[in-house]
């Protein structure tokens, strides 16, 4: 199933000044939001308690997808996976890792990093297991409103030039479509500079199934 579209018809009908065909709208907010999300590497909309294992093997680990959500109703997991074997060690905020935003934080920074003490017996501290284990939620409540402005400009590409023609002619009339809608709506330097902020660096994820 396709993750929800980063702006509705009725914003695309707002910003055009036009109703729009319900099917047409909704394939072309899709695809918009498919080519944002795949530009940022980025869900935005809010993930609950997904469950994803990490690469360890330095102090700090990077969560993919932001912001993160930590309450009562979203909490945090973080499990160490030792080798092949079934050893698992639960690692808790505040004892074993410190967390900002998305990185959390091995140990605690005055410690060398090949100071042995913890458990399991003689291992690093404050370096991640080579596998790590996570259960988080993350997203946003309300997708940010620039991030909907660039959906919309894709989107309204496509509404346009729904067949990615370079140009079309009908009798005397004539036109020649943008660049950027040939083939399909692409990102646009100005596209790529709002949604910078966004973007973050490739990860290897393993889902938990």
């Amino acid at each position: 199933m396709s993750p929800t579209p980063l702006a509705t018809q009725a914003d695309l009908e707002a910003a055009l000044q036009r109703p729009l065909d319900a099917t047409q709208a909704a394939m072309a907010l899709r695809r918009a939001s498919a080519r944002v999300r795949k530009y940022c590497r980025q869900q935005f909309t809010l993930v609950e308690n997904e469950t994803v294992t990490l690469p360890g093997g330095s102090r700090i680990l990077r969560l993919p997808q932001r912001p993160l959500v930590v309450d009562d109703a979203h909490p945090l997991t973080v499990v160490e996976l030792f080798g092949i074997s079934s050893v698992e060690y639960t690692a808790l905020e505040g004892r074993d890792f410190t967390r900002v935003g998305t990185e959390l934080t091995r140990g605690e920074a005055w410690w060398a990093p090949t100071r042995l003490m913890g458990w399991p017996w003689m291992r690093p501290q404050g370096i991640w297991a080579q596998r790590v284990r996570v259960t988080y939620s993350h997203g946003y409540t309300e997708v940010p409103d620039d991030v909907v402005d660039v959906v919309l400009d894709l989107a309204a590409m496509a509404m346009t030039n729904p067949q990615g023609l370079r140009s079309e002619s009908i009798d005397d009339y004539s036109r020649t479509f943008a660049a950027e809608t040939i083939g399909g709506p692409q990102l646009t330097a100005e596209h790529k500079e709002a949604l910078r902020p966004y973007r973050v660096a490739a990860f290897s994820v393993a889902p938990v199934t």
